[in-house]
């Protein structure tokens, strides 16, 4: 794990539809990956596309990205960067995959994550009430 990763779940209510598109726009905003403000659905439109090369195990450089989800690649790199800032992607030699093959193994990867953050803030939090002599 490195040093920094903002790692953000949102609890809300599983879509009811099977609406394939719908479920994966919740499972997104669950991890906190897509905003209101982003009214084009871009980093949406990015995640699509990691989700479809992972399954084939192809990573994609920010310029596939950008043509296949009809985005700019700045605004691709900006996703991007907030993607791999949340643990969700990677990056190796200027290509991008997510960080496992399926969303299934993903949210198993994630929440060994919590688990490691909630051991260091127990850790510490024991510590300062030793030392506060609570």
């Amino acid at each position: 794990m490195r040093s920094y990763q903002k790692i953000t779940v949102i609890r809300s209510r599983k879509p009811a539809t099977g609406d394939l598109n719908e479920e994966l726009r919740w499972f997104g905003s669950s991890l906190g990956l897509f905003s209101q403000r982003d009214k084009d659905r871009s980093c949406f439109r990015i995640f699509i596309e990691l989700v479809k090369s992972s399954r084939r195990k192809i990573p994609l450089s920010s310029d596939e990205i950008a043509y296949r989800a009809g985005l700019s690649r700045a605004t691709v790199i900006h996703h991007l960067n907030k993607l791999m800032t949340a643990g969700i992607v990677v990056g190796e030699r200027k290509k991008y995959i997510l960080r496992v093959e399926n969303l299934g193994t993903l949210v198993d990867e994630i929440e060994l994550d919590l688990e490691a953050a909630f051991a260091d803030l127990r850790e510490i939090a024991k510590a300062i009430d030793k030392e506060l002599g609570i």
